[in-house]
């Protein structure tokens, strides 16, 4: 049965989530507020490549530390190409994608023959591979990055100068990739594939060539992923090897790992809920990381599942009062920004709540036990 027909409070979310963001530039405009734009441009081209991530890890259990390295494949095909003055949209854009493919194709005929940590570990390697090869070429930048000075040409059919126009180009991308990956997990292939997860030995037992279908889904993430560095490229209007550092491969990971792996749009929650929270933190401080890690911590313990599968179990409730309860720490933040005693202080009792709240369930829950027993 489709995963659509199992999740109807997801999908709803979802969907209003997708509606919400197609209404983002006509925020913008009504609140003479261009930053918006610039912002959820952003978090829709990473929701974009946190999907294809998804593919692999969520519904296919392979831990690949190295997936931002094809969003530095993408947006490099197409920088080089301008730099060089091919500029066709119609050239540019399959090219990278082909280019994505080819080494999600190289990549995974190595790793995919390990697995466990081995797996992670080649992946990594390879990636930063890639990124060195940015780094070493001198002609396009090195280190310091290249500029593209004119963005795809479509011909006149899409202005991507325009940025609405763009960021619903992206909008758009975002809505294929997800039903991309709806039916490709809903299909034989994809049941083969989240059967590959849960037991490789068996699949392979009864006649499924493992190896070759974990390598098409491989390949798969690594285009839609080169795709996402492709809008990368024509929104910043510059690549640099940093597009492929390990670090934004971590930062892919902990997005699907928050919104819910091996779910049809947790990557497009956990991509939005990062992003949004990134914003915030480090415009109380440049050490926001030290806030968002026990947050993360958080999800992880009491929404098993990330955000989705705290949605599937009916805890909106729970993630809507730890939203307000962030938006409280905010304004208090706000008032007494010289003096970060009184949110530390109030974010510190937070936190001594919430244990509080978890020990006196699961004290419930083993009374309870104890009574049946």
């Amino acid at each position: 049965m489709p995963a659509l027909m199992h999740k109807p409070v997801t999908t709803m979310i979802a969907v209003a989530l997708l509606g919400l963001l197609a209404l983002v530039p006509i925020a913008a405009e009504a609140f003479d507020d261009p930053f918006m734009l610039t912002l959820f441009t952003r978090i829709v081209i990473m929701a974009i490549a946190a999907v294809s991530l998804n593919l692999i890890l969520g519904y296919g259990g392979m831990v690949s530390f190295g997936h931002a390295a094809y969003i530095g494949i993408g947006g490099y095909t197409v920088g080089i190409l301008a730099h060089h003055g091919v500029h066709a949209a119609w050239i540019q854009w399959p090219l990278a994608l082909l280019m994505s493919g080819l080494t999600a194709l190289l990549i995974g005929l190595l790793s995919l023959r390990t697995k466990g940590i081995f797996f992670i570990m080649i992946t990594l390697a390879l990636a930063q591979l890639v990124y060195y090869l940015g780094n070493g070429a001198y002609a396009y930048g090195g280190d310091d990055g290249l500029t593209i000075l004119k963005r795809s040409d479509f011909g006149g059919l899409i202005d991507l100068n325009h940025r609405p126009t763009l960021y619903y180009l992206c909008w758009a991308v975002l809505v294929a990739a997800l039903y991309l990956c709806y039916r490709t997990v809903n299909s034989r292939f994809g049941m083969v594939l989240q059967g590959a997860k849960s037991n490789d030995r068996r699949m392979a037992t009864i006649g499924f060539p493992v190896f070759r279908y974990r390598l098409t889904a491989f390949v798969i993430a690594g285009m839609v992923c080169g795709l996402a560095g492709v809008l990368s490229a024509a929104f910043t209007d510059f690549i640099s090897p940093a597009m492929m550092h390990w670090s934004r491969s971590g930062d892919l990971i902990v997005m699907v790992v928050l919104g819910g792996m091996g779910s049809l749009f947790g990557p497009l929650f956990g991509t939005v809920a990062f992003l949004l929270l990134e914003e915030i933190l480090s415009s109380w401080t440049e050490y926001w990381k030290i806030v968002f890690g026990p947050i993360l911590v958080l999800v992880v313990i009491f929404a098993r599942g990330g955000i989705d599968g705290a949605l599937m179990r009916g805890q909106a409730n729970i993630l809507m009062a730890g939203c307000a309860g962030f938006f409280l720490l905010y304004g208090v933040h706000s008032a007494y920004e010289s003096d970060w005693l009184i949110p530390t202080a109030i974010l510190a009792a937070a936190f001594a709540l919430v244990w509080l709240a978890k020990w006196l369930a699961d004290r419930r829950a083993s009374a309870k036990e104890a009574g049946h027993v």
